[in-house]
């Protein structure tokens, strides 16, 4: 497993943008003075098939037209056995990649309780517009096509567990 440091990812330009002494070395110390949640200290990159049970918990909606999609959709609210949790999302959002992990943490705890739905608010725009997304990520629970809840913003997952299970 390999680890690769976020503050190596700091471009040289931005070091200059922080008083501090003049030497190279004393604008990078700050730098290392800096306290990243622990989440968001090191990437780990990992070369590990994902297993099949990963696949039936969290659905990305495909399909050729907007209009069939939101159809579909439509009838996984209306017909699900379980409660649907929508996640509204974009690829160039922060925000919504530190979620993507957590999601699926969230998702693998409640495997037996919710049904999680990813919808990228880029390519289904229309869909995005149906449930009036303004902030990404976006969360709304369903349950028999009624909506119970809607929250925004990232959280850590044993808080959106906490959410989830007090709406159901």
């Amino acid at each position: 497993m390999a680890a690769v440091s976020v503050a190596a990812a700091i471009p040289k330009a931005v070091a200059g943008v922080f008083p501090s002494p003049s030497s190279e070395n004393s604008k990078r110390s700050h730098f290392s003075s800096l306290q990243f949640p622990s989440e968001l200290r090191t990437f780990r990159i990992r070369n590990q098939r994902l297993n099949s049970k990963l696949r039936h918990r969290t659905l990305t909606l495909v399909a050729s037209k907007a209009h069939e999609l939101s159809s579909d959709l439509d009838e996984i609210l209306d017909n699900s056995e379980k409660p649907v949790l929508l996640d509204f999302y974009a690829t160039w959002c922060g925000p919504c990649q530190f979620m993507a992990r957590i999601l699926d943490t969230v998702s693998s705890s409640m495997i037996d309780k919710i049904q999680v739905v990813k919808i990228d608010t880029e390519k289904y725009s229309s869909i995005a517009d149906k449930y009036k997304i303004e902030a990404l990520p976006t969360f709304i629970l369903f349950k028999d096509g009624k909506q119970l809840d809607r929250f925004e913003g990232a959280m850590a997952a044993d808080l959106l567990i906490q959410r989830i299970e007090a709406s159901l």
